[in-house]
């Protein structure tokens, strides 16, 4: 099974998205989502959608990379529609299904028209004044450099725990859930226990 890839796919372009600086488009897409979770409705939700839609074609991200991560975050998208469902009803399932995929393109379009090295350098600049007080710019960006690698495993995870509960018969959201955030929190102690291994994080 091939891994779904939503980061570490840098496009080169000239574009007016490539051009803009790194806190623009990281406080945009922020902004972004939080308007995404913030604004709940379905006109809304279909609003979000054509905006990151119409960034992916300003942003000239190409067709293949928009379907990667559309199915990249497909996975997670229905099993959390489904939990909405059983919870909340068919409208806001399909809210929320929308709402997901719509986050997962917004990313794709920021990874495709921004270097991930930039985005790290950018955190280290923007950290840097609080080196004063005892914070470690160089470790905070290892901690964004993880959460940005932990994205598509964390996806992968959630694709083998589908099929797992398929292959057992299982089709309820539950049976997918609780699995899924046991094998995550499992997965960041590896990573805990790999960095301590290292001495980083050591004084």
């Amino acid at each position: 099974m091939s891994q779904p890839v939503l980061v570490g796919i840098y496009q080169p372009g000239h574009t007016v998205l490539h051009r803009l600086p790194v806190g623009v488009k990281l406080a945009g897409l922020a902004g972004f989502s939080l308007a995404i979770v913030l604004v709940r409705s379905m006109p809304a939700a279909l609003v979000f959608l054509a905006v990151a839609l119409g960034l992916a074609l300003l942003g000239r991200v190409s067709l293949p990379t928009l379907l990667r991560a559309a199915r990249g975050v497909l996975v997670v998208a229905l099993v959390v529609a489904g939990l909405q469902w059983w919870l909340g009803g068919y409208a806001k399932a399909v809210e929320t299904l929308v709402d997901l995929v719509t986050l997962a393109l917004a990313a794709a379009v920021l990874s495709a028209t921004t270097p991930v090295h930039a985005m790290l350098d950018a955190v280290v600049r923007w950290v840097g004044p609080l080196r004063r007080v005892g914070v470690d710019p160089e470790r905070v960006a290892l901690t964004f450099t993880l959460a940005i690698q932990a994205l598509p495993a964390t996806i992968t995870l959630a694709v083998e725990t589908r099929d797992a509960a398929r292959a057992r018969g299982l089709r309820s959201p539950r049976a997918h859930l609780a699995p899924f955030v046991v094998r995550v929190i499992a997965r960041a102690h590896e990573t805990g226990d790999a960095l301590a291994a290292r001495g980083v994080g050591d004084d």
